[in-house]
């Protein structure tokens, strides 16, 4: 799969290449043909203006000879105007005129530089010329046209022959074909476009006589009516630009650029064909998608190697790992084997302190038996000498009173530790969750007393039970006692709270201390038998194992939340009895 992806990279890399220098070779190309294109304008069009400005003046110079005001002051003497024929012929040779004529205010031909000639325009009228319309307004008129008599196109300029009134037009036609020949010769595509936007010099073929853009009927009918371009139909021409500045050749399309060139609202137009830009694009895109080809190619050999070396070094990598890797688990089964030796020697040391343990308990239970008796004969000694008190001795009766209080508190003890300390039968019973909790308390009331915090135990308003056995019960509540007293024990302002509640389906009680808490690490493993975090020969570590048993064997369970520096919190979740039957039997 690697190679077809690698070869699809490429290529698609080749194409991405390609594109973007094509689009930015273009651009540059064509902003480049642009720049060549307005430079050609700028000279194009300083030729232009210098070939007209050659004839700026003439028409005005030639309207103050004295020859020419006789012959619109006189129009009918013919000495007049064979005079002005003569002066416009010879003018018009010293100044290379193409031609030169003189026009009454009704639009006849009064003299002209051709009269001699069979194209001769003395008689003809010209009223129709928009040259002549400005001229007997008082101003020079400028116009392009094709001659309507000599057929051939001209640049008129006009100028008016005022004697304190016009009394005449002065016309001179100046040729512009010999630009038109120069752009022809030179291969350039330059234009020159009228006011109406139809292109009367070229040096496109092609272009000659055709608008920029569509004409509209107006236009075309004013253009009629002027006869500006006499036996060139215009109508159906077709447009020269495609686009604003695009236009179409033989050659395919071309760049145009346009500037404007005199005050006739004449536009100077140069156009160049697009195709060497593209081809300059194309080439450049196609050397472009070649050298991303050979970077890939490069790119991927490159690729190779390295991952050549890496595999080498993964090798070399992963044999140094394995030897690690083995020599760790010889470290950890050396370590394992320690470790075990190191339990089992703790546990047959534990084996030997519980049956240290065991027999000693077995000497307090005979020990408590012994003491029972005694005890109660005291106690009854006691009664009967407060009962033969004489009146008045109150202080001993007080006295009395309270050695039998301890008495009674020592006969309650040894009470719980007969109870503890037998062993229970296997079956369950009702019992009172409250009386289990204070006989705890009494058993480990010594401890609190010594610890210095006495356990706060609020007896719940509804009386809650729990099938279970009560002495089994009492053995789970004195270890968490104990451990919660040995959690507080050096604790300032610390404190141990009794909690029970009950729901549908669990009673909870729960053992709460203020004490030193619980590391983290330790608390998943504070059940596991055998672990204690209490010093060396405090405990045995099975409290928590065997309350944990004795509670799943009621059908519970043991949860323990703890915070280092807050404290712990141990709650023994049993199911509740499920009818009111049960509870009361």
């Amino acid at each position: 799969m690697t190679g077809p992806r690698t070869l699809i990279a490429a290529i698609a890399l080749a194409l991405c290449a390609a594109a973007l220098t094509y689009h930015l070779t273009y651009r540059a190309g064509e902003e480049a043909l642009r720049s060549q294109l307005d430079q050609s304008l700028i000279l194009t069009a300083r030729a232009v203006e210098t070939e007209i400005a050659r004839f700026g003046s003439l028409p005005a110079i030639a309207a103050q000879d004295a020859r020419i005001l006789a012959a619109v002051n006189t129009p009918q003497n013919p000495a007049h105007i064979d005079a002005a024929n003569q002066y416009l012929a010879k003018l018009s040779a010293l100044s290379g005129a193409s031609l030169l004529f003189l026009i009454a205010p009704d639009g006849t031909t009064l003299a002209a530089s051709n009269y001699q000639t069979a194209l001769n325009l003395v008689g003809l009228n010209f009223d129709f010329r928009p040259y002549f319309k400005a001229a007997m307004q008082g101003i020079n008129g400028r116009y392009y046209a094709i001659g309507t008599t000599t057929g051939e196109p001209g640049y008129f300029l006009s100028t008016p022959v005022t004697m304190g009134s016009v009394r005449g037009v002065l016309v001179v036609k100046v040729d512009l074909r010999p630009l038109q020949a120069t752009w022809l010769e030179a291969g350039l595509a330059t234009a020159i476009i009228d006011q109406d936007g139809v292109a009367f010099l070229s040096g496109a073929a092609e272009w000659l006589y055709r608008p920029t853009t569509a004409l509209s009927p107006q236009t075309v009918a004013r253009i009629r009516e002027a006869r500006t371009y006499d036996g060139v139909e215009l109508v159906d021409a077709d447009a020269i630009l495609t686009a604003p500045d695009r236009a179409a050749s033989a050659h395919g399309p071309m760049l145009i650029r346009a500037r404007p060139l005199t005050d006739d609202g004449w536009m100077l137009m140069a156009g160049a064909p697009i195709a060497p830009v593209a081809t300059t694009a194309t080439l450049s895109a196609l050397g472009a998608a070649l050298l991303a080809l050979l970077a890939t190619g490069l790119a991927k050999i490159a690729h190779q190697r390295r991952q050549l070396v890496a595999l080498r070094l993964r090798q070399n990598a992963l044999l140094e790992t394995r030897v690690a890797e083995r020599t760790r688990d010889l470290a950890h089964e050396v370590q394992a084997r320690r470790q075990t030796e190191a339990e089992l020697r703790a546990a047959q040391e534990g084996l030997i302190h519980s049956e240290k343990m065991a027999a000693l308990g077995r000497m307090s239970a005979a020990i408590v038996h012994e003491i029972s008796q005694p005890l109660a004969a005291m106690e009854a000694t006691l009664g009967a000498a407060e009962i033969a008190l004489p009146k008045g001795q109150e202080k001993t009766k007080t006295r009395i009173a309270t050695v039998r209080g301890l008495v009674r508190r020592m006969q309650r003890t040894t009470k719980h530790l007969k109870s503890f300390s037998r062993k229970e039968q296997g079956q369950l019973s009702l019992v009172s969750v409250t009386q289990i909790v204070e006989n705890a308390m009494d058993l480990v009331a010594p401890r609190a007393k010594a610890v210095g915090v006495t356990p706060q135990f609020a007896p719940p308003e509804t009386p809650l039970h729990l099938r279970a056995g009560a002495i089994r019960m009492e053995q789970v509540l004195v270890n968490l006692l104990l451990n919660a007293l040995d959690a507080v024990e050096g604790c300032d302002g610390a404190s141990i709270t009794v909690h029970c509640e009950a729901t549908d389906t669990q009673t909870l009680i729960r053992v709460r201390d203020t004490g030193t808490g619980i590391d983290p690490a330790d608390l998943p493993r504070v059940a596991e038998p055998f672990f204690s975090t209490k010093i060396s020969g405090e405990g045995l570590g099975l409290g928590l194992s065997i309350s944990q048993a004795i509670i799943a064997e009621f059908g519970g369970e043991i949860r323990i939340t703890s915070a280092p520096g807050q404290g712990t919190e141990v709650t023994l979740a049993l199911p509740t009895p499920q009818s009111q039957e049960e509870t009361a039997a």
